[in-house]
This record gives C-alpha cells, structure tokens and sequence, in this order.
C-alpha cells in the first residue's frame, strides 16, 4: 500500500537568491513527439537561461509541475530553477517530456529525487538512425579502445604492484602485506578469494599501521595518500545503498518477511513498508530465526571485504556511504537497531582503505524525516526544521553531524573520508530554502571549527530536489562545499522511446558544468541505468508500475544484446556527462527476492549488470561517447574553481550579506506549526555527555589511532530533553495540534498530540 504524507502547510517562498530563483516567462508547448520516431532529440536552449522545465501542457501521473510555484504534500517538487536550463539544453516551443529521480516513498507518493522536465526536438529520423549506425560501431571499435588505454594515466610512483601473490610494493617498505591482479586474499573468517584489478591497482594490508594509505585503487587513480584534484581527478564512484539503511527494493527479503503481519498498537494495519514498521515486526517476532539481530545479520553479509575489492577491481575509485543516525544512538520510542551499525562503517574504512578507494561518507537518516520517504527510516511526515519538532529534531541532527565529524577529522580518517555529506536529500519544498540555508551556515561553521579552514572532509549538501541553478552564489567565501545532485530518468512517465534515445538524456541533460561555473564543485550523488520505474518495490511497497513492459524488463536474465547495449549505451552517456568532477551510481548491489531467489529491480544493480553485459567492464569507456554520438556538453566548463571553493585563499570568510541573512539560528519562522513563534517552539537543552565514537582495535598495530574526537576544545555537551517538560512525537504530531511553552524553551505536549508508537519487545 503506498502511503502519503498528512497534508502540511507549505512554507512561504523565501529565496536568498533572487536572481537565480526568478521565474522564467512561459512559452508555447507544441505536440509531444510521436512515440514510434526513433529520432526524438533534445534540442539546445535558444538562450543560455530558458527555462525548459515548464509544466508539460498534459500532467502525467508523476507530474509535480502543474500547477502553482509552492509544493504541498503531495506535490513536493518546486519548478526547477531557470539557470539549470543552460544545463538541460532542452528550448522553448519543444514537445515536453518529463525526467524524475529514483522512487522513494512518502511526500506524494513514490518519487524519490529530482524530476527533470524536459524538452523534446524531433529530429529527422533517417538522419540519426545512420548517424547511430555508423557512429557507434565506429565509436566501440576505434574511440573507446583509445580511451581505454591511454584516458587519464595518471600512475605517480609506486604505481605498480605485484600481479600475483603478496610482494612488496614501493609505497610500503616497510614489509606490508600487498598484492595487485590475481593476489590471494584472505578475508577474516579465514574466506579467500583472488583479487581481480586489471588496471593496475593494488591493496595494501599493513598489521603493524592499520593506518597505511599507500594502497592505489587504479593506476590511474590517485592512491589514498596522494592529493586529489577536483578539477581533473575523476570520481567514478558507486552508492552502498541498503546496507546500513534499509530500502525494500534494495534488500527485498528482509521486507518479504513480514508483510501483512498482524496489526499491533505499534504496527496498525500490519504493514511494513520502511525500517521503522519493520524494526517493530521483527521485535514482535519471537520465533527461531526472528527478532531484530536479522538486521545486524544483514549488515554482515550483504556488503563485506570482497565487495570492496570488486569495486576497485571494476575501475571505480570511490565509495558513497549512506549511514543512519542510529547507528550512534536511538532515543525511547524509536525501534531502529541502536549502535550496531557504527561496526560496519568501522569496516567499510577498513576496507576503503585497503583497497584505495575514497569514502563519500553522508548522514542518509535524521530524527523525524528530512523528506518523509522510506530510506529516511520512517514514511510519513517530514519534522526535521517544519513542525512543532522540527527545531529540537534539527538540534539532535547537528549533534549527530557534530559526532561524525569530530571522528573522521582526525588525521588516520581524513585521507579515507575526503566528503562529508551532512544530511541526505532534505525535501525544501517542504522545508523550506531559509530554514535550510541557516541550518547549512550553521553546519558549516560548527565543523570548520573542529577542522580549522583549508583543512578536513570537503561538506557535502543536497540541491534539496531544486536542481543545481537555484544554488548558484550559495554562500560564497565558505570553506569547500560540495553541491550534490541525484539526477533520474525512471519516474518521469514518459517512457515509450526506443533504446537509443536515451543516450542523449545522459549527455545533454546531465551535465553540472554551468553549476561548477555558478556553485563550485557539484557532482552526482546518484544515478542509475534505469529507463522507467519497473521493478520490484521501486516506487514502494504495495506500488507497482503500470508499464505494460515491465515484465519483459524485470526478465534481465533473458535480455536480448539490443536490450544490454542500449542500456549499457544510457549508463555510459550520463558517465561521459558527468565526468566531472564525477558520478555515484546508485547502487552497488540489489539483493536478491525470498519468493523469486532473484534480483526483481536490475536496472539498479551496478554488481548485476557488470556481471550481465550492461554496465561497462572499464568505466573510462565512456569518456568521448557524447561527442561521437552528436551530443557534445554545449555548456563548457574552464576546470578551474574559485580559491575559496577548494580551501585556498579567502576559504571561510563568508560574505558578509549572506552573514547577515542567515546566521540567526534556529530559523525566526518554521512551517507547520498553526502560526506559533518559532522561539516558543519545543527544543532541547546541551547538559549531557556526548556519546564519542567507538575507535577501532589493532591486535598487531605499533601505531596508535585517535580516540574518536579530533578537536579536543570541543567540549559542549550533547542536547537532551528539559526536565519536567513533556515533549510532543518527534515523528509527527497531529496537524493542527497547539504548543505551550514550558521552561520558556520548549513546549508541553499539545492537547491531540499522537501518543509515541508503542514498540513491543520480546520477552
């Protein structure tokens, strides 16, 4: 069954950024092209700033652009800025198709990032078949074995490893156990498996400095103690999504299990559809096999040491991880398994490290919902900075923040962890781009504090389902922020194009080139091969698509060539376009279904289709196919940043208007909260210990590690409850309920607040 948020008020448009928030004028809509011409093609802007993402003239089932400027709860998604126009290349007076990001669940139903709407030239249809055909072989046969081999050699000293066996490597003299293609691993446990790296990539073990970071992932890569340069180091990277957070399309099993159990106090209806409902079902299950250490035991095998070295051995070189709050802590009434992740977050630095491979470290779950969908941990309500609890959920994510960061900035982490990503896809429509801001500004100074400026992770922020243009400016003068897009082709509802259409979605509306020129440094977080919203659970549990395709597309092992070449052509395209400063592809691995015994959404499986032919062998591959295609990026971008945006001069000192707009902290005004002051809302008072994270141990190590806290003036404490105060759910109290204050902090709770969901533990 698909859930839908209860109806919220939407904040009042506040834009920082007057100029790159004005609306675009209209134009005209001309036909939607017709579905059976295989020449459908995006054309350029007329202008460097027209807006292509007008509403489509006929809203389809996804659409959220009809209608007025603001979101509601079932319309989460604002019209997309008009400065990503000069990024999407699509002009005015084109047919309209539309572009959304991977299905989630919550706000409005199933979206789950960024729609793209976008514009459609119909081309002339002999022209681009021949184009296509003689293009393409010409492209596999001479272009990408060019690249292949020569694209970005950038091997530095000690490059090298040895191809068999453990050997010594010259970036470990110190006797490290090493080894490249075709070295033994033995993984603990006494597991082995043989290292496969065939571009020169080599691991390095050291017992005596588990700090070690000689290893190279590539050749061509820059191994974990060597700088890397945004501007020309390629990030070719791929999410670890459902393994620490839980998504059912993603790990489908766990989720199999306890559909329509028996509805409980603490599980009305009976239906599991996030880790929330499902952290309950497996609390209440006290026969053999049950109970929630079936969480931890997923945590231990679907993602382990072997899944590193494969990453690497697939010519990939980063690693985004998506971690949950409660792997540092829960609070009463929240059933998520408490602490046992941090083990494994413990581990995939472990293993990064070993392998050569950087972590893209991001908090993907934060108390009361930054977006209300499923892989936040609870479907519902947004409550983090909107609602009654949204100031006191926001004071328990920055300590949350605060912890990860005071960890990973210590010196063993900080070549490891080079991004910081502070909370995953906030939905602003919702939210609210003031409230965002002023959280951000904060984030951004409390960390930079603990790291000193020039120094630490890179911060990481989501566009916030706004798309990149509207960021433009975005506080200028702070130190290295990233800006983090998840660009989507499966849930636009247009899906009715032949194969070799989409190749051009990937190259022409994908780029971030005028966002690096306008932002700084914007990467992808996220993207997939998919080419509509087929497969098991995407939208969410108990929605399915209507595709009339579906069948034949969720039948991977029976995929003609055709079908692996034109997706595998898709894949490639949004790499080439968004080469830099890089890409995540979302995701490493699907697990496989407990009814079917395989993967029922394959379009999303980087593993699967690696193994399967539609997802290249050498991402480098890629590199030239827009150009060879006729897609060229018509938004160049110099490769050069602002000193400021990579930690040089003028790094941290922030304009002084952006100062004075939003260094206010909390917010002076929060959505959803029947007109109350901001001031008078619920909060939490700093008076207790901060819980530091666990470090790890090193029977052999001579070398000692941090004690988790890199800054050691940092002495605030933890916020906690009031005393004496009663405190409305922190996951949604009832729309329209009232707030008093208590202690002139906080707020009693209100007279129709929804009582806490009761968990009921096993005896």
């Amino acid at each position: 069954m698909s859930a839908h948020l209860p109806a919220q008020d939407e904040p009042t448009p506040r834009s920082p950024f007057a100029d790159s928030a004005a609306a675009s004028a209209s134009g005209g809509h001309s036909a939607t092209p017709s579905l059976e011409n295989a020449t459908d093609r995006l054309d350029e802007p007329a202008t460097p700033y027209g807006n292509p993402f007008s509403p489509p003239g006929t809203p389809g089932l996804r659409d959220s652009y009809v209608g007025g400027a603001t979101p509601g709860a079932s319309r989460p998604l604002l019209p997309e800025d008009p400065n990503r126009g000069s990024e999407a290349l699509l002009g005015a007076g084109a047919g309209a198709v539309a572009f959304d990001e991977k299905a989630g669940t919550g706000v409005g139903g199933p979206a789950r990032r960024r729609r793209l709407g976008l514009w459609l030239g119909v081309g002339a249809a002999a022209i681009v078949v021949v184009v296509l055909a003689v293009v393409l072989p010409v492209y596999f046969t001479v272009i990408k074995k060019h690249n292949s081999s020569s694209s970005g050699s950038k091997s530095g000293s000690g490059s090298g490893g040895s191809s068999g066996g453990s050997g010594t490597n010259p970036e470990s003299p110190t006797g490290a156990i090493t080894g490249g293609d075709g070295s033994t691993i033995t993984m603990d446990g006494g597991t082995s498996f043989t290292y496969a790296n065939q571009f020169g990539g080599f691991w390095v073990d050291d017992p005596t400095d588990p700090y070690n970071n000689s290893a190279r992932a590539q050749s061509f890569t820059p191994a974990l103690n060597e700088p890397w340069d945004y501007s020309t180091d390629q990030i070719r990277g791929v999410n670890l999504g459902g393994w620490l957070v839980l998504e059912p399309f993603i790990a489908p099993a766990l989720f199999e299990k306890y559909q329509n159990v028996t509805p409980s106090p603490a599980l009305p209806g009976g239906n599991v559809v996030d880790e929330w409902s499902l952290s309950v079902a497996m609390l209440n299950d006290t026969s053999e096999g049950g109970g929630i250490q079936q969480i931890e035991d997923h945590y231990a095998t679907f993602i382990t040491e072997q899944d590193f070295a494969q990453i690497a051995g697939a010519g990939l070189n980063w690693v985004r991880l998506p971690m949950p709050y409660w792997a540092i802590e829960t609070w009463p009434g929240e059933p998520f398994l408490e602490n046992a992740a941090w083990k494994y977050v413990l581990l995939a630095f472990k293993w990064a490290r070993k392998y050569g491979l950087r972590i893209y470290l991001e908090l993907h779950t934060v108390p009361g919902s930054q977006n209300g969908y499923n892989h936040s941990g609870r479907l519902g309500p947004v409550n983090f900075l909107n609602g009654f609890m949204g100031i006191a959920n926001a004071q328990r994510t920055m300590d949350y923040v605060r912890y990860i960061a005071e960890f990973i900035s210590q010196k063993e982490y900080q070549d490891v962890v080079p991004m910081f990503g502070v909370v995953n896809e906030p939905l602003l429509g919702i939210i609210g781009r003031d409230q965002l801001t002023r959280f951000y500004l904060q984030a951004h100074d409390m960390i930079r504090g603990i790291t000193g400026i020039g120094n630490g992770a890179y911060i990481v922020i989501h566009d916030g389902f706004q798309g990149t243009g509207s960021w433009k400016d975005f506080l200028p003068g702070s130190d290295r922020i990233i800006l983090d897009t998840h660009p989507y082709v499966a849930f636009g509802g247009d899906f009715n194009h032949p194969l070799d259409y989409w190749p051009q979605v990937g190259c022409v509306a994908y780029t971030n080139n005028q966002s690096q020129t306008d932002f700084g440094i914007t990467l992808s977080g996220e993207f997939s091969g998919a080419i509509n919203n087929c497969g098991k659970w995407v939208q969410n549990i108990g929605t399915d698509s209507t595709l009339a395709d579906c069948d034949t597309w969720n039948d991977w092992q029976n995929w003609t060539q055709d079908m692996k070449t034109g997706i595998k052509n898709f894949v490639m395209s949004q790499m080439d376009g968004m080469h830099l400063p890089g890409y995540f592809y979302w995701t490493w691995k699907v697990g496989n279904s407990s009814v079917t015994g395989k993967v029922e959404a394959p379009f999303w499986s980087y593993k699967l289709g690696l193994d399967n032919g539609w997802i290249p062998t050498d991402p480098r591959e890629a590199l030239g196919l827009c150009q060879s295609l006729g897609f060229p990026q018509n938004v160049p971008w110099d490769g050069t940043y602002q000193s400021w945006q990579t930690g040089g001069a003028g790094a941290g000192t922030i304009a002084a208007t952006a100062v004075a707009s939003f260094s206010q902290y909390p917010p002076p005004e929060i959505s959803n909260v029947s007109g109350e002051d901001a001031a008078q809302l619920p909060m939490f008072t700093a008076t207790s210990a901060v819980p530091t994270l666990p470090t790890p141990t090193f029977s052999a190590a001579t070398v000692t590690g941090g004690d988790g806290w890199a800054d050691s003036k940092d002495t605030s404490l933890a916020a906690v409850q009031i005393a004496g105060c009663v405190y409305p759910n922190a996951w949604g109290p009832q729309p329209g309920s009232t707030a008093a204050v208590c202690g002139g902090a906080t707020a009693v709770a209100p007279a129709a607040a929804t009582p806490a969901p009761a968990v009921t533990t096993p005896a």
